[in-house]
């Protein structure tokens, strides 16, 4: 019998970032502006106003009237397809908690650091304890 072993490029990021907040209420608040990008960014993906792997040049008018009603004006067309990638997004009391296999999360950064979060990034297979806690 032979048994093959084989190894891949793929890499999983196991990124963890944490935005803490002054209160409980803002976390929340930031929280549901992120799933508000990610709903429009998956509809805006579905319509093809917005293709994954194609930066966008300009806004889509529906992302553009969103990122005028949150005022997050720090973002930019390419970085709304970050809001398509496989990302995991919880609030625990003036925390919200990103998680995500992808390294381009600039997008979520910029969310938080908008929304005045003090922000933690790091690898959850760097520091297992960490990731697991949260």
């Amino acid at each position: 019998m032979k048994i093959w072993a084989g190894y891949g490029s793929e890499h999983s990021m196991n990124l963890v970032m944490i935005g803490h907040f002054a209160t409980a209420g803002e976390a929340e608040a930031v929280k549901q502006a992120i799933e508000e990008m990610e709903t429009v960014a998956h509809l805006e993906m579905e319509a093809g106003r917005l293709v994954v792997g194609e930066p966008a040049r300009r806004f889509p008018e529906a992302l553009s009237n969103v990122i005028r009603a949150l005022h997050l004006y720090s973002l930019g067309p390419t970085d709304l397809q970050q809001f398509c990638y496989d990302v995991t997004t919880k609030q625990h009391d003036k925390t919200v908690i990103i998680r995500t296999d992808e390294i381009e999360v600039s997008a979520y950064m910029k969310v938080l650091l908008d929304k005045g979060a003090r922000i933690e990034v790091f690898s959850g297979h760097d520091f297992p304890d960490q990731a697991r806690s949260l």
